[in-house]
């Protein structure tokens, strides 16, 4: 399918400009967090891997059920409305950082909301698209997604560290909140296209149990989850806590972050364009051999290098996400059944992101203890074997699209 017979279907030039503008929220958003936090009279990086760990536990407990409610309630629905609520508590957020304080309570509740929002928003969104793109169309629907996702990533990011710089944190953090806000309220328009689930005398955890049987029969799926929930934790702890405080120690703080942001926005770009085209024979095992720009970034972090070459290997992990984005999407939306989809993909989420606490909770203090240097090297080592022990499973290395395809 061509890639204007994708836009030509009705809502999706409307999904995907949500979708673009959530995310230059979203690549404003974590820069201004960190900064704000770290420049507060109370602000270290052990609050910062608080506050991120407190969104990231509040998702983790959320996401188990938040299949079920995009499944019971309408996916395209809680799309909206979580978006909508999301961009409702972080205003309330750049609100406090416009008084130069921020109580703990504040930042522990607006971002455990966030966490709890973005528990239902993930597996709803898995849902959305093969509602307005047919099944011929999905990955380049899902391509053209993360194309514009990451074009708003990229725009974000690029203006954060000017914003942050000229204006301070709390006006890029009201800018997040209010795109969340927009593009929920304009998904929300069609959410006529997922209705909700009949009436059936299943409990939600009926529901919850037959979601998770449904994921555990798929076993590349848990091999990968289970891989890049070490995957996950490694690249937290370098990228959202040690990367801010070595952009402040050895750079120009957060016009120095906002470059490397902007340099891994840019190689999610380079991904999209490349999955417009690619064909692969098998996509799970070209996918993880890529993960290995992961233990790349680390590394580059760990002396640090110049920031060119920081910028580099967060350039090469973009590309590697952005094709994990748009192929494993692909795989899920093809070979699960379309009735399973969203519980899957909430554990998914969940498996993938279950050590990411633990990633920005020890990154403080590991690095205290050990040096940066050398906690950056072992995050190093555990990304790389991550990956090489995933690769043992045949079904990782061989599934292949073109077989025991499964769409209703």
């Amino acid at each position: 399918m061509l890639t204007r017979e994708v836009l030509a279907y009705k809502y999706v030039k409307q999904l995907f400009f949500a979708r673009f503008l959530s995310n230059f929220g979203n690549g404003m958003g974590p820069i201004a967090l960190a900064f704000g936090i770290l420049a507060l009279p109370n602000g270290s990086a052990n609050l910062l891997g608080l506050v991120l760990g407190v969104t990231t536990i509040c998702f983790l407990i959320t996401a188990p059920f938040g299949g079920v409610i995009a499944d019971k309630y309408g996916r395209a629905r809680m799309v909206g409305i979580t978006d909508m609520i999301a961009g409702l508590v972080l205003f309330v957020q750049a609100w406090y950082f416009t008084q130069g304080e921020v109580p703990l309570y504040i930042l522990l509740v607006v971002n455990g909301i966030f966490g709890i929002m973005w528990g239902v928003f993930w597996p709803a969104f898995a849902g959305v698209i093969p509602a307005v793109i047919p099944e011929e169309g999905l990955q380049k629907g899902n391509a053209l997604n993360q194309l514009l996702t990451n074009s708003g990533m990229i725009l974000g990011a690029a203006i954060a560290g000017i914003l942050i710089d000229q204006y301070g944190a709390a006006l890029t953090l009201a800018i997040d909140a209010g795109s969340f806000f927009i593009a929920g309220a304009l998904v929300f328009t069609f959410r006529h296209l997922t209705p909700r689930a009949q009436t059936t005398q299943n409990t939600m955890l009926d529901d919850l149990v037959h979601g998770w049987w449904v994921f555990l029969s798929f076993r590349w799926i848990v091999v990968l989850v289970f891989s890049w929930s070490f995957l996950v934790m490694c690249w937290a702890a370098a990228e959202n806590v040690l990367g801010p405080l070595i952009a402040l120690k050895h750079f120009n703080g957060a016009k120095s972050w906002s470059f490397v942001i902007t340099a891994e926005s840019i190689g999610l770009i380079v991904g999209s364009v490349i999955a417009l085209k690619i064909k692969l024979k098998y996509p799970l095992r070209f996918l993880q051999l890529s993960s290995f720009t992961l233990t790349f970034y680390i590394f580059t972090l760990a002396k640090p290098q110049s920031l060119l070459v920081i910028a580099f290997g967060a350039f090469l992990f973009g590309i590697t996400l952005d094709l994990w984005g748009t192929l494993w999407a692909t795989a899920l939306q093809r070979k699960v059944p379309r009735d399973s989809l969203s519980r899957v993909s909430s554990f998914d989420a969940l498996g993938s992101m279950m050590f990411r606490p633990i990633g920005l909770a020890i990154a403080a203090p590991f690095s205290t203890l050990l040096g940066i240097e050398n906690f950056l090297y072992i995050l190093t080592g555990v990304s790389a074997l991550a990956i090489l022990l995933s690769l043992l499973n045949s079904q990782v290395r061989n599934m292949s699209f073109d077989q025991d395809q499964i769409v209703d």
